[in-house]
């Protein structure tokens, strides 16, 4: 299990280390000037220079590569050059509306597909059936740049139920929440259909209904337990996903989190903003798979013991 954890430790470091410096030259690569976005078009050549020098951006690439690494190992991600303040700070003011958005759509995730897919599986080639997978294909199809404004359409505008963008009520992360969780939802319920149609074929399953079980037991006690094994790997995966599919749906609803903050500093040009926020999506999502994976090793030994064969 120590190997285990190692393997998995030092993949997931090896990982965050590429993605950082792939954000870096990427954002430093593109076209446009930070300093000319903050001092504006009309600006004297004289005053963008001393910025740029103030700013270090006068520096060769590699010096500024070598800044950026020295910043992250002692967990400095500098100022933002937009609003000369820490990018800590801002992060920590953002992050709660992200993580409660993300929670909030994998909850709806979860109540709509365990009964939906449990339905399925239980009631196979009926119109629960069909009308379960129609759902799921749905939800597959449509994104979440599109998902949200037809929501807003139907539940803010038409019906007037719901507000339609911020977070200044509880009501407000209704709409966020059931665009981000419904493709969440339709991944998960045809997995839980596939799994639980293969468990209910296994020799112990037809032990439990010969002792006389009810069908009700036999599928929550025994089936849907074992069937949601590959669930929780695929979960770990469409978790980290929410945190990159937060960003469209924050910015849909103009939901103050890391999403949005992630768009507003790429319009400002603000790198320092931009490759903290992308660093932090993607520890995000290697932490979760990272986790997930622990998990499932926990869960059956076999995971660890051939990964490490």
């Amino acid at each position: 299990m120590t190997r285990f954890l190692l393997a998995r430790f030092g993949s997931a470091m090896l990982v965050l280390f590429g993605v950082s410096l792939l954000v870096f030259l990427l954002i430093h690569l593109i076209p446009g000037d930070p300093v000319e976005v903050m001092l504006g078009e009309s600006s004297q050549p004289a005053d963008r220079e001393a910025l740029r020098h103030a700013l270090g951006l006068d520096q060769a690439l590699h010096l500024q590569l070598a800044d950026y690494y020295r910043q992250l190992l002692v967990f400095d991600l500098g100022e933002s050059l937009y609003s000369r303040r820490p990018i800590t700070d801002i992060l920590f003011e953002r992050l709660p509306a992200t993580l409660e958005l993300a929670l909030a759509g994998l909850a709806v995730a979860m109540l709509v597909a365990v009964p939906l897919g449990t339905i399925a599986a239980t009631r196979r080639g009926s119109a629960w059936d069909l009308g379960a997978m129609s759902f799921s294909m749905i939800g597959i199809s449509i994104p979440n740049f599109l998902m949200g404004p037809l929501l807003i359409l139907v539940f803010s505008l038409w019906l007037g139920w719901l507000p339609v963008s911020g977070r200044d009520e509880a009501a407000s992360l209704v709409l966020p929440a059931l665009t981000l969780g419904t493709a969440l939802a339709a991944i998960l319920s045809r997995m839980l259909r596939a799994t639980l149609l293969e468990v209910l074929g296994e020799d112990y399953i037809r032990t439990a209904r010969a002792k006389g079980l009810s069908e009700r037991a036999v599928i929550f006690r025994h089936a849907l337990r074992n069937a949601l094994l590959p669930v929780i790997t695929l979960l770990g995966l469409q978790l980290g996903a929410l945190l990159a599919g937060a960003v469209i749906t924050e910015t849909v609803f103009s939901w103050p989190g890391i999403g949005l903050l992630t768009i507003e500093s790429i319009h400002r040009r603000d790198y320092p903003v931009v490759q903290a926020c992308v660093l932090l999506i993607s520890l995000g999502y290697v932490a979760v798979n990272t986790f997930t994976d622990l998990v499932y090793a926990r869960l059956d030994p076999r995971i660890r013991f051939g990964g490490v064969a």
